[in-house]
């Protein structure tokens, strides 16, 4: 048995369902890494001759797992990793306790050397997109052909030394109070839209779930010391997108991104932050038609 399906307790039979597809279909293995780090990746191989290798980086209260459906849906000829990073999951924590985003794109840089051959294009959602942003701004992968950004937190780095304490307190205060079974017990009402089913809500509850408290305060400290502004893509393709509903990392705020590199910008219909869960047929179309 699955560490997923060893540790589901008290779930309901479509999430027990789905953590058995996790395994089947985009099973978990470990990367070990030049300087004795570990990474916990999942991958859909493709189907016959790799056309594109697409890396797929979750958000601060995620898993590689909360790609499942946007994987499956995604060209058969399409090669689809994702990670756990590092302090999530089975990953090896950063050495900083207050690290940058390049030090998460550092990690990440040697993962895709290690692993991609040919073009590949990184796709980030919330926390995640500022992690592909650095990386490929610092430590760009070989044969990187683009970079899709899906409601990128652009960090707190550009402002005060106010402002980013009070983000970072307050994070880590909801940490302390409820730990993280009780942020993943409500995670899916800040995270989805009103609209989101039974399924979505209890799938993302289990991601936040097996957080670790450690993992997650390493991240919030990246969240509060790190700018999306400092990783301008210069000429790389990027595109940018936003749940139509979002209300972390809003349609505004994401839009001004886009306006502000002069990069395309794309709604996700019906989909609220979380939309990898929310809306995954669409994130699939979106990276299909912006990767090619």
């Amino acid at each position: 048995m699955t560490t997923e399906l060893a540790t589901a307790t008290a779930c309901s039979d479509a999430l027990m369902r789905k953590l058995q597809q996790l395994d089947a279909q985009f099973a978990q293995r470990m990367l070990a890494l030049p300087d004795g780090a570990q990474l916990a990746l999942r991958e859909r191989p493709a189907v016959g001759n790799v056309a594109l290798t697409v890396v797929l980086l979750h958000g601060i209260s995620s898993s590689a797992a909360s790609w499942l459906d946007v994987a499956l849906a995604l060209p058969r000829d399409w090669r689809v990793l994702a990670w756990d990073a590092p302090g999530y999951g089975a990953s090896t924590a950063l050495p900083q306790s207050h690290p940058r985003d390049t030090d998460y794109a550092a990690r990440l840089g040697a993962c895709l050397a290690a692993e991609v051959q040919g073009p590949v294009v990184l796709v980030g959602h919330s926390l995640g997109a500022l992690m592909a942003a650095a990386c490929a701004a610092h430590a760009a992968p070989r044969g990187l052909a683009g970079l899709l950004l899906l409601s990128p937190a652009g960090g707190y780095g550009a402002q005060d030394a106010a402002a980013r304490e009070k983000v970072r307190s307050e994070r880590n205060a909801a940490l302390d109070t409820l730990g993280v079974a009780g942020l993943a017990q409500r995670i899916d009402q800040r995270l989805l839209s009103p609209g989101a089913d039974a399924l979505a809500r209890e799938w993302l509850r289990w991601g936040t779930s097996r957080m670790h408290a450690s993992g997650y305060r390493q991240a919030v400290n990246m969240l509060c010391d790190s700018d999306l502004g400092r990783h301008a893509p210069g000429a790389l393709p990027v595109h940018i997108a936003c749940g139509e509903h979002d209300g972390v990392t809003t349609p505004a705020a994401c839009r001004r991104w886009a306006e502000a590199w002069q990069r395309p910008f794309a709604s996700i219909a019906d989909a609220g932050h979380a939309s990898p869960v929310e809306n995954p047929g669409a994130v699939a179309e979106w990276i299909e038609d912006r990767a090619l």
